[in-house]
């Protein structure tokens, strides 16, 4: 009995978070088909039909893509040293520790660094490698840059969490049989770490389908992705139903992106009996 009630306690603030997220999706959908206290589709047919739309969804997307396939392979090399560093935690604290600064600051960094009077194009100009400034900003190039550096720790730690406790024995049994540090890394490291690259992989995806800070600074009001165009649409036009449909179809494309990652996390999961 006492098992049970602890059980129960653990349950009830699960069921409440999932009631909260219920109430407010199911909201922000009324909003979205209701909004002056008539049904009307038609914020989400123009979602269909315009071009302005369809190219923000696909630029998130593409945003949210590039980010992770830079995080995973930056990321990737990083988790597999700290695993095997005898130091882990204090170089993990140091990776981690720009969470400790605003989000803005470390944008506004890297405004200072990619602008075109920065510290990048300047020392490429009077190095004599360029004769004018590179556009790395207020284009998907400046945006993803932010956006690796803000979610490149989140990667890494997801999959740090796997190859932490992965048993190194294993790798030296294979190198005992004659495998080469290629062979074992694809058929015995790899495989080991993929739960925690999926669980990368998806956080990081998601957090950048959803960003808001980066993209407007770095990407600015032209190359918008759908987290700041929700911005724009509250702050600036003060267009609730509209804002209310992107978010609707950001949660909807979000999903349908992501299951696939999860269905297959899944299968090696029950293959492994894990």
């Amino acid at each position: 009995m006492r098992h049970l009630s602890n059980v129960r306690l653990l349950v009830l603030p699960q069921l409440a978070f999932l009631g909260l997220f219920i109430y407010g999706f199911l909201a922000i959908a009324w909003l979205s088909i209701h909004p002056e206290g008539t049904f009307t589709l038609e914020v989400y047919r123009s979602f269909a039909t315009e071009r302005t739309y369809q190219d923000i969804l696909w630029r998130t997307i593409l945003v949210s893509c590039w980010t992770v396939l830079f995080s995973l392979l930056l990321g990737y090399p990083l988790a597999y040293f700290l695993a095997r560093a005898r130091n882990t935690e204090m170089l993990l604290l140091v990776l981690i520790s720009p969470w400790l600064v605003s989000i803005v600051v470390r944008t506004f960094g890297w405004m200072l660094l990619l602008g075109n009077a920065g510290f990048i194009n300047r020392s490429l100009i009077e190095l004599g490698l360029i004769e004018l400034p590179l556009r790395m900003m207020y284009n998907m190039t400046g945006v993803v840059i932010g956006l690796v550096h803000v979610l490149l720790p989140l990667m890494v730690v997801c999959i740090l969490s796997v190859l932490a406790k992965a048993d190194r024995a294993i790798e030296e049994a294979a190198a005992s049989l004659g495998a080469t540090p290629v062979q074992t890394f694809f058929r015995v490291v790899w495989p080991i770490s993929l739960p925690g690259v999926y669980n990368g992989v998806l956080l990081v995806f998601l957090v950048a389908m959803g960003a808001i800070v980066t993209p407007i600074l770095l990407g600015g009001f032209r190359e918008t992705m759908v987290g700041s165009q929700i911005f724009q649409e509250i702050f600036m036009l003060f267009d609730f139903p509209r804002a209310a449909a992107y978010a609707i179809v950001l949660l909807l494309v979000s999903l349908l992106l992501v299951t696939p990652v999860l269905l297959h996390d899944r299968h090696l999961r029950k293959k492994r009996n894990i």
